[in-house]
C-alpha cells in the first residue's frame, strides 16, 4: 500500500458564509411566493423544510474532498499496467445556470503507473464533483484533472454524456438529446490507438453507446 499527497484545492464551500436552516427555508417561502402561490397552504407547509434537506443530499459534494478520496492506493498488482475501466457510472448533478438537473453517466478510465486505487474510488470522485453547482464540460475537466493529479497514471480518459433538463424542460425544450464531452490526458491524448481501444470499451456489450 501506498499513500500518496496533492495539494488540496481550495473548497468554494470553505469561502461562503452559509445561512442558517431558518434563512435557507424562508428564501424557499419567497420563491413560493414568486410562483404565486401560498407557502401558508397545507400542502406547501412542509416544502420549504423538505427543500432544504433536499439541497443537503443534491449538493453534498461540496463537503467532500476528491483528493482525499484517492490517496489510498495498492501497489500489489502483479505487475498489471493495462487500462483500469469503470463504465456507465450513474451521475446527477444540478446546472449552475438555472438549477435544474443534469442526468446521465461518466465513464473513467486511467492506466496504472504501478500503483491501483480502489474501484469505488472512481465512482466516489464522480459523485463529489457532480453534486455540486456545475457545467458539464468542467465536471468532465475536474474529475480527469484530479486523477491524474493524485494517482500520476500514465494516462487518464473520461467521457460524461448527460441531458440536461435546462434545455428539455424549458427554453428550446429539445427532448431526447443528450451532451457529450471527454478529456484525455497522457497516453489517452498522445497515442491514438490507446484512445481508440477506451473508446471501444465504453461501445461495447450493454455500453448502449451508438458506434
Amino acid at each position: 500500500m501506498n499513500i500518496v499527497t496533492a495539494p488540496t484545492p481550495v473548497s468554494h464551500a470553505s469561502l461562503v458564509t452559509r445561512p442558517t436552516r431558518e434563512e435557507a427555508e424562508e428564501a424557499v417561502r419567497t420563491l413560493l411566493r414568486w410562483a404565486c402561490d401560498d407557502p401558508t397552504r397545507e400542502g406547501l407547509l412542509d416544502t420549504p423544510a423538505r427543500v432544504v434537506r433536499s439541497y443537503e443530499e443534491f449538493f453534498a459534494g461540496y463537503h467532500v474532498d476528491p483528493v482525499a478520496l484517492l490517496e489510498r492506493t495498492f501497489e500489489e498488482t502483479d505487475g498489471y499496467d493495462e487500462m483500469v475501466l469503470l463504465r456507465d457510472i450513474r451521475l446527477e448533478s444540478y446546472c449552475e445556470h438555472h438549477m435544474v438537473p443534469i442526468v446521465g453517466r461518466a465513464h473513467v478510465a486511467y492506466l496504472p503507473d504501478r500503483r491501483v486505487v480502489g474501484i469505488s474510488k472512481l465512482a466516489r470522485v464522480v459523485e463529489a464533483y457532480s453534486k455540486r453547482l456545475q457545467i458539464q464540460e468542467k465536471l468532465t475537466a475536474q474529475i480527469a484533472n484530479t486523477l491524474n493529479d493524485v494517482l500520476q497514471p500514465r494516462g487518464v480518459a473520461v467521457v460524461v454524456e448527460a441531458g440536461h433538463q435546462c434545455m428539455t424542460t424549458r427554453g428550446v425544450h429539445k427532448v431526447g438529446v443528450s451532451m457529450v464531452t471527454s478529456r484525455m490526458l497522457g497516453a489517452f491524448r498522445e497515442d491514438p490507438a490507446t484512445r481508440r481501444e477506451f473508446l471501444a470499451m465504453i461501445r461495447g456489450p450493454a455500453a448502449g453507446i451508438p458506434e
